[in-house]
């Protein structure tokens, strides 16, 4: 059995040599089938780890009060994102003096969506976050300082010119040769003092990342003042057993400061950290299956057009399968043979197309900062699907050619 299985791989192989251009573009529609499939499938796997790792950065036991929702649309059967009256700067603070669990609160606002920052010669492009925050903001947004310090009392209550930025801003600025600390830059319109740099962050998803500066609140007010600026409260608790009762004791005590009407929803909205990523990810899931399935159109292609090769084979080689029946070859054998043929050109372009799926998705993983990972799940799913095509390929051609009379062979020109 093994000596025969021996022979009909060599048999197998010797065909596909022969006819190298055939079996090469066979292979490379397998290959691109299983790209598709294995790396898109990996590469979304790779963007909700990414996703997860960010926003647990920001602790599973911290949420945000803010004035819009955080619905994300898609189509124009997706849900609009609620907007509600702006938290004004009075509010916030209300908020943060008279909510008296034991939490941590910071109070922040967007100063600047798209500011370009400059140091001397350099500059970046104007595709840099502004935030106005609070001696609390770095620590319940996740960020941690690489050097430099923190806003001290006084420079928050004065509103002085000072800023903490992020990683990408200080190699667009600096380059690496020399420290950003004590530098003056212009953010904006304004000279600032550099004051701090924030370990890198990482830019998944855009959401402010390393592409960030932070100006003491008071400073964002003069500044950056705009007629609709609203300010945004986080809130973390000590530990995740504590957030559920915190939330309610938050939710009740800004209703009140907002004068909210008993039986009235609320007009902010209160978002978990943790709520907002399973809400991406549920997003991913759903473009995941899109993709998965483009992979599988593609493969159903890739196995027509595999079966059309082989059925033509058969045809070219219809000669040889009478005389290999002639000499005592069983049906059973010459269909294993085509069997094994089938399968092995589906295995060839799918390992090809594992790895190139492999290094797509590490590749994107990179791009979001996280770090490399082997896609078992997806590898082991797509060497499965490369048997199955190989075999529902093959078949109808190797029954066709097991079934043909040796004598009618023979006589085929």
């Amino acid at each position: 059995m093994a000596l025969l299985l021996r022979e009909n791989i060599k048999v197998a192989t010797d065909s596909i040599k022969g006819n190298k251009l055939r079996a090469f573009l066979t292979m490379l529609i397998i290959f691109f089938g299983i790209t598709a499939l294995v790396g898109i499938s990996s590469a979304i796997d790779a963007m909700k780890g990414s996703i997860n790792s960010n926003f647990t950065s920001m602790g599973a036991n911290s949420f945000t009060i803010r004035n819009r929702a955080t619905a994300i649309r898609i189509g124009k059967r997706g849900k609009k994102a609620k907007h509600y009256q702006a938290i004004t700067y009075k509010e916030a603070f209300r908020f943060k003096n008279e909510f008296t669990f034991p939490v941590t609160t910071a109070v922040s606002t967007m100063a600047s969506f798209n500011a370009r920052v400059k140091y001397e010669a350099e500059k970046t492009n104007p595709n840099i976050q502004v935030f106005g925050a609070d001696e609390n903001y770095l620590a319940t947004s996740g960020y941690d300082l690489e050097m430099g310090r923190n806003f001290s009392p006084q420079e928050l209550i004065s509103g002085s010119s000072m800023v903490i930025i992020g990683k990408d801003v200080e190699f667009d600025l600096f380059k690496g040769k020399q420290t950003a600390i004590d530098k003056t830059i212009t953010v904006g319109s304004a000279k600032y003092k550099v004051i701090g740099v924030l370990a890198s962050k990482g830019n998944s998803m855009g959401f402010g990342g390393d592409k960030i500066c932070i100006i003491p609140l008071t400073n964002a007010r003069q500044y950056f003042s705009k007629p609709d600026m609203s300010f945004t409260i986080n809130v973390m608790a000590k530990n995740s057993a504590l957030l559920a009762m915190a939330l309610s004791e938050a939710s009740g005590l800004f209703r009140k400061i907002r004068s909210v009407p008993l039986g009235e929803d609320d007009n902010f909205e209160i978002t978990k950290s943790d709520s907002l990523a399973a809400m991406l990810i549920g997003l991913t899931s759903k473009a995941s299956m899109g993709f998965i399935i483009i992979g599988i159109i593609t493969l159903l292609g890739a196995a027509i057009g595999l079966m059309n090769i082989m059925l033509v084979s058969v045809t070219e080689r219809t000669k040889e399968i009478g005389l290999r029946k002639a000499l005592g070859a069983t049906s059973d054998t010459i269909k294993m043979q085509f069997l094994i043929e089938s399968v092995f050109i589906c295995f060839i372009g799918g390992v090809f197309g594992i790895l190139m799926g492999i290094i797509m998705a590490n590749a994107i993983s990179l791009y979001l900062s996280s770090d490399f990972f082997m896609p078992w799940f997806w590898v082991i799913f797509g060497f499965i699907i490369c048997l199955i095509v190989g075999l529902i390929s093959g078949y109808i051609p190797a029954k066709r050619a097991s079934q043909l009379d040796p004598i009618e062979s023979l006589r085929f020109e």
